[in-house]
């Protein structure tokens, strides 16, 4: 067939069905226009894939991600004082055994259906649990606790995640071992959060540069975003952390408390973050500023290592066990216990060691000055030092049972000096953590 007979049936085809054609055109742009814009409008208004780095279960997500799904019964204020939340008000009739809540009245479930006592999902062991009414619930401890209203800040849900929230959970995703590895969360205003789960710092940092995601949250090192020019970066120290050298204090040659102070002075503090002095946050009500503070002195970090026993000096090494994340100021350390004659090894582990002499971690501080479990001589599954000391473990004792406050201070107050003087660990900063925001 010639062109012109092919041109000229094109021709008479659109003269005969050009207004099917152009409602058809019309159709299509209009709903191309209406999914590319409209529907997005409507639906989703702001949607952010966020990088966090870690390795979480359900049950166990960060604490800034729990707080968006859903509340506890209380809240924890900056300054660690426990205030109103789910509960207008509580109680304890018997110093600290039994504590009474009451809720508040209009709250409502994600589902819309409303907040009673029979629907908040709290299991503790010992714990008995009672609902006289829609509007109170009770719990019946073994023996007095005055930590207890912090305990249920923690987020209650109805089932899965089904909380109070300003956000609603849409979508998760489980990887082996029922490790969360996408949570998508969706709140009134159509926005929407994806938040994507990788094992390492490392693969969080790579799945940005791929653009799987448009924000990574609290990485420790920015390199390389540093010399991207379209990239916004943040930085925050983090006051509910602590980098802290654990010494194994029944270690035949750490027991000995000069050894630990001569460690202690020998070492830089002034890392990444701002210094710490003790395992309670700045910000708690609870802080003491006043404790020992070890600054940096060669000198007398020798002179008391100069006063150990000749057995001691026989052989002198240390092996410091650190995550991967802290290695490079691990070497660093090293170097300055060198500097005052102590040979060091460094190893690295992926968790807290059975064995070690000294341990370089991250310490998050409880939300509560309580650290009974830390550092109590009883609680040898979680006492990292190994730490055992009659007075400390009268302070803890007397601190979880106290109920007013200003007695509760000045306990931990005092726990702070005695336990920094006796140094089973060295308190070094608040890492500062770095936000990543594709600009």
């Amino acid at each position: 067939m010639s062109f012109r007979y092919i041109s000229r049936l094109i021709s008479a085809y659109i003269s005969r069905f050009k207004g099917v054609i152009f409602i058809g055109v019309l159709l299509g742009a209009l709903i191309f226009i209406f999914s590319r814009f409209i529907i997005p409008l409507i639906f989703i208004t702001n949607t952010k894939k966020i990088g966090i780095a870690g390795r979480y279960r359900t049950q166990s997500l960060p604490t800034s991600i729990v707080s968006m799904i859903g509340e506890g019964l209380t809240e924890i204020d900056e300054n660690g004082n426990v205030i109103p939340k789910l509960s207008h008000s509580w109680e304890t009739p018997d110093k600290g055994k039994t504590w009474i809540f009451h809720l508040n009245e209009n709250t409502l479930w994600q589902d819309g259906e409303t907040l009673t006592s029979d629907s908040i999902n709290y299991t503790f062991s010992d714990v008995e649990i009672e609902r006289p009414d829609e509007k109170t619930i009770v719990f019946k401890l073994q023996e007095p606790f005055s930590v207890f209203p912090t305990v249920v800040s923690r987020p209650t849900f109805k089932q899965g995640l089904l909380g109070t929230g300003e956000w609603k959970v849409s979508k998760i995703s489980l990887g082996t071992s029922d490790f969360v590895q996408r949570l998508t969360l969706v709140n009134q205003a159509k926005e929407k959060r994806i938040f994507k789960f990788y094992p390492t710092e490392e693969q969080t940092k790579l799945a940005f540069k791929l653009g799987e995601v448009d924000e990574i949250r609290e990485i420790f090192n920015p390199t390389p975003f540093l010399d991207w020019p379209t990239v916004k970066i943040s930085k925050q120290a983090n006051e509910k952390r602590v980098v802290v050298v654990f010494f194994n204090t029944q270690d035949s040659k750490l027991s000995d408390k000069s050894l630990r102070r001569a460690l202690a002075y020998s070492m830089v503090k002034t890392y990444d973050g701002e210094r710490a002095i003790s395992p309670i946050s700045p910000n708690s009500w609870a802080y003491n500023p006043t404790v020992k503070t070890y600054e940096r002195d060669v000198e007398r970090s020798r002179e008391f290592i100069d006063e150990l026993p000749e057995e001691f000096k026989q052989d002198f090494s240390i092996n410091l066990v650190t995550t991967p994340v802290l290695l490079t100021l691990a070497e660093e350390i090293a170097d300055d216990w060198e500097n005052v004659g102590v040979k060091t090894q460094v190893q690295v582990s992926s968790g807290i060691p059975i064995e070690f002499q000294a341990f370089l971690a991250i310490f998050d501080t409880p939300t509560d000055p309580d650290q009974y479990s830390i550092w109590h001589s009883t609680q040898t599954a979680t006492n990292i030092s190994k730490y055992q000391n009659p007075r400390i473990d009268k302070l803890l004792e007397d601190g979880r049972v106290e109920l007013n406050i200003e007695e509760r201070k000045k306990i931990y107050l005092d726990f702070q000096r005695f336990l920094v003087e006796d140094s089973p660990a060295v308190f070094l900063y608040h890492p500062s953590v770095y936000t990543i925001t594709r600009g």
